[in-house]
């Protein structure tokens, strides 16, 4: 939303029976990040917990002429995604040992990249609106921007960009149960849904974990904005447009 992260409290649940080594890398993790945002970490809580458990409490600032919200998308905006998607469906296949951590480098690497980089160039180039995708999948954070803005979404499948083998590890059903969910309660909404091959629903409605940016983008400033995010290193995917119409929607193509 253009906010600048000031302070970070660490919130923690953690079970007696690992090493503590592992929370210790954890924190060592977390803090790089933090300090790579340019914040500070102020403190935390820690409780005992049967599974490991991580998370953030942020604080920061924001001027309010320059806030970038779900609600300004336009008829004949670009849509611009900034990472491949897929970490739901990788994780999934780790988990199982069905693939190891070096199969799942390229989307670890992602995982690992800050929005910062992205969310200042698109900044200071101008878009119309934005959001992050994360736990709903590309199908729901694109369906909330399509209802803020009262627009269709249209989404390309073969501009999709994905992390290696994801679409083959969708295609032998290591899906998460996030992506069950999300495809019984926004599927609906897809004018046409029942017609798609089963591993793009898998792609479009799979978790991510640190997930990139989906930018509404007018056409005058899309090139650019794919150029600047280029040169930074980070993804600049047209996968899509906006369009009049059937309000809150989304259709595949």
């Amino acid at each position: 939303m253009g906010a600048r992260p000031l302070t970070v409290l660490n919130l923690i649940g953690f079970p007696r029976c690992l090493p503590q080594a592992i929370l210790v890398d954890i924190l060592r993790g977390g803090a790089e990040k933090v300090r790579e945002a340019g914040a500070v970490i102020v403190g935390g809580h820690t409780v005992e917990d049967d599974e490991p458990k991580f998370g953030m409490a942020v604080t920061g600032l924001v001027d309010p002429t320059r806030l970038v919200s779900t609600l300004n998308a336009r008829p004949g905006d670009a849509l611009i995604l900034t990472k491949p998607l897929g970490t739901g469906i990788l994780a999934t296949a780790l988990k199982g040992e069905v693939l190891t951590a070096t199969d799942i480098a390229d989307a670890v690497a992602g995982m690992q990249q800050l929005n910062k980089t992205a969310g200042e160039i698109m900044l200071e180039v101008g878009i119309h609106a934005c959001t992050d995708v994360t736990g709903f999948g590309l199908l729901g954070h694109a369906l909330e921007l399509a209802e803020a803005s009262r627009v269709r979404v249209e989404i390309e499948a073969a501009a999709l960009q994905v992390y290696p083998h994801a679409l083959e590890m969708a295609a032998i059903g290591l899906v998460p149960e996030g992506s069950y969910n999300n495809r019984q309660y926004y599927l609906p909404r897809v004018v046409n849904g029942a017609d798609l091959p089963p591993e793009i629903l898998d792609i479009l409605a799979d978790p991510q974990t640190s997930g990139g940016l989906l930018i509404a983008v007018s056409p005058e400033k899309t090139t650019e904005l794919q150029r600047r995010l280029r040169a930074a290193g980070c993804g600049d995917y047209r996968i899509g447009t906006i369009r009049e119409g059937h309000t809150g929607t989304l259709k595949v193509t």
